[in-house]
């Protein structure tokens, strides 16, 4: 516990250093870079020791009044999350000392690095709050930090609109965070209080809702993930593998750590599932049509929540039914998936912040040929696509292996109606899978392939070690981790231990993970074959000119674009998810040239959101009359509401009382 505490005034003080080291010196980004990964010597050694089954440990800080005290503690929900917190926000520190770097001469660097280790130290803080005051406080910290990050580049009309979405939907699901503990704290706002005078019947209900309401708007869950896509296509890349792989995530901690105070007893497991089930297959189908690079990883981050929930839902729902060995491929998947995710996707945001610090667009109608000149990036790139696209020997796989498992054991051990929901899962699992295969395979078509789309790509150049080194380091891990999995298996006891009291035979998932290993060997050993015949065969080869299908000057134009190479699933889609392609085309004897356009926007947001609040302002509107400009009016207004309030706690007393 003192390590993490160290840990955060390492990141504080880095950031308070950082933002007065100089206006656009390297010095800031150094400093803070440099605090990360400090932190992260300080933090991982608890995290793992508690991973590791030791007690749950809980300090009492003393505080300013009203609040006085802060319970801060490790347990081993916590330290689950601590490790990708700590390890991901050092390796992204480092890449975004180099990746902002060219903008030192424009820009005030000092700001970035500040709130970077700012929003790392108050997530940490989350991780280990152990009552709801210091717990919302440091979510509200998290928010406002990442907020600046979110907003860097302010200077572009859409980046700020993501800022205001970002910050509207974090206000809104804080909201029912702070409704939520209100319910639960009758008795103290304590972690411990709650769990010692537990709430029942419908305050019980009422609680998990809002709580699974606001910790869903920062996970990403259908339908209340309208800002994910906004903010992680606006922010700098290494800001958006942070809040992608790790922030987002905390909405899943929040959701869990909600489990543990009201209790395992509420349907938790088929919520978890439907939810899952729907944000997975919403999440791939809007990612697979979008222009945009970082939009289209943001979405697949939409995907693998949904891929999570589904893990969690079906070992949730299992260990309630008394089939522990489901229980744990489910609860093992879904988590081993929290890391995984953590991975493959601070690996393709920082892979996208490569390509457009090179090629300098995230437009994937602008790019086309950079493996050529990025070949290195590339090739970090296409390791992260066989990851995320869940295919093996990488890590994806055995995450989504021991979830598929956990389903169809459940779909044929289980009750004929919850059998056949599971299967039903599995289905759309598979789907899932598909679709997520043919948006990275159109992704990397796209970007790497081909000729250049625009002279942004003909002239790219290959990023630097401070950006490559980063995407190494994860690109590493994302091959490590299958090899690993059956070793770290044990540590996952204690997490399970705090969500469920069912007793979860942790057999299963090493007896499934065993022949991963092996198919590993084999796969790695074969790709090492290919690899070198292909390399020998290529020494004998003659260069000789492809056949241009009878064209004289072939140009770019010529091959795929995005939107062609998505046109046919994008077809199969329901209308509500579809882009809305307009065309307008002349049908005179002479026609004018015609235009096409696609409006990508989140379908959510368009068919919903925006109308229902178009509507409440113009209600809203209605009420200006009570805007009259006058002090002495706004005062009558403030004693009438005390007048009120005061009359209505006197009769209710007077009934109440005897």
């Amino acid at each position: 516990m003192t390590g993490c505490l160290i840990a955060v005034a390492v990141l504080v003080g880095s950031a308070a250093v950082a933002l007065f080291a100089g206006r656009r010196s390297r010095a800031s980004s150094a400093i803070a870079a440099i605090g990360c990964i400090v932190a992260a010597g300080f933090a991982l050694p608890d995290a793992i020791v508690a991973l590791a089954g030791a007690g749950p440990v809980e300090v009492a800080v003393t505080w300013a009044p009203p609040i006085e005290t802060l319970r801060l503690g490790l347990d081993p929900l916590s330290a689950f999350f601590i490790v990708p917190l700590v390890l991901l926000g050092a390796v992204c520190g480092v890449y975004g000392a180099f990746y902002l770097d060219d903008q030192r001469e424009r820009r005030w660097l000092a700001a970035p690095a500040c709130f970077y280790n700012l929003l790392v130290a108050s997530m940490l803080v989350v991780l280990i709050s152990r009552d709801a005051i210091g717990f919302v406080i440091a979510w509200e910290l998290m928010t406002l930090a990442s907020y600046f990050l979110v907003v860097f580049d302010h200077e572009q009309l859409e980046v700020r609109r993501a800022g205001f979405v970002y910050l509207v939907a974090s206000h809104v699901g804080v909201a029912c965070v702070l409704s939520s503990f209100l319910l639960l704290g009758d008795n103290g706002f304590a972690f411990a209080d709650m769990l010692a005078h537990p709430v029942a019947g419908s305050t019980a209900v009422a609680a998990a809702v809002l709580g699974l309401i606001g910790f869903g708007v920062k996970a990403g869950i259908v339908p209340l993930h309208v800002w994910l896509p906004e903010a992680h296509a606006a922010a700098p890349s290494h800001v958006s593998a942070l809040m992608s792989g790790v922030m987002i995530k905390l909405g899943i901690y929040g959701i869990l750590r909600t489990i543990t105070l009201v209790g395992p007893a509420l349907p938790w497991g088929p919520v978890f599932l439907g939810l899952g089930v729907v944000g997975a297959l919403v999440g791939i189908s809007l990612a697979i049509y979008q222009r945009d690079l970082k939009r289209a990883l943001a979405y697949s981050s939409v995907e693998n929540i949904g891929i999570i929930l589904i893990g969690l839902g079906v070992g949730l729902w299992a260990a309630a039914n008394g089939y522990p060995q489901i229980a744990a491929l489910g609860l093992c998947g879904g988590l081993f998936h929290v890391w995984n995710h953590v991975i493959m996707k601070g690996l393709m945001f920082l892979g996208a912040g490569s390509l457009l610090h090179g090629a300098g667009t995230r437009d994937l109608e602008q790019m086309g040929g950079l493996i050529k000149p990025m070949p290195r990036t590339g090739a970090l790139l296409f390791v992260g696509t066989l990851a995320i696209s869940a295919l093996p020997p990488l890590n994806g796989f055995a995450s989504e292996w021991l979830i598929y498992l956990g389903l169809a054991r459940g779909g044929t051990e289980g009750s004929p109606g919850a059998g056949l929901l599971l299967l039903f899962a599995v289905a759309a699992m598979a789907t899932v899978g598909v679709l997520a295969v043919l948006c990275f395979v159109r992704i990397i078509g796209m970007a790497l392939l081909g000729q250049p789309r625009s002279e942004a790509s003909r002239d790219a150049h290959e990023s630097g070690r401070g950006l490559v080194v980063p995407m190494l380091v994860l690109a590493t891990a994302a091959i490590a981790m299958p090899f690993v999995l059956p070793l770290i298996v044990g540590s996952l006891d204690p997490v399970i231990a705090e969500l469920t009291p069912t007793a979860v035979p942790q057999g299963a998932v090493t007896a499934a993970l065993e022949p991963l290993a092996i198919l590993g060997i084999v796969l790695w050993a074969g790709c090492i074959a290919v690899f070198l015949l292909v390399r020998r065969l290529a020494r004998r080869r003659r260069a000789a000119e492809t056949w241009g299908c009878g064209y004289v000057a072939p140009s770019s134009r010529m091959q795929y674009s995005g939107a062609s190479f998505a046109e046919g699933i994008h077809r199969l889609l329901p209308t509500a998810l579809r882009a809305r392609i307009v065309a307008q085309q002349s049908t005179d004897l002479f026609p004018a040239p015609g235009q096409m356009s696609a409006d990508r926007q989140d379908p959510f947001t368009r068919a919903a959101y925006e109308p229902m609040l178009d509507r409440g302002a113009r209600r809203f509107g209605q009420l200006r009359w009570v805007q009259q400009g006058l002090l002495h009016l706004y005062i009558l207004y403030v004693v009438l509401a005390v007048v009120v309030v005061i009359t209505i706690v006197s009769i209710r007393d007077y009934w109440v009382l005897p």
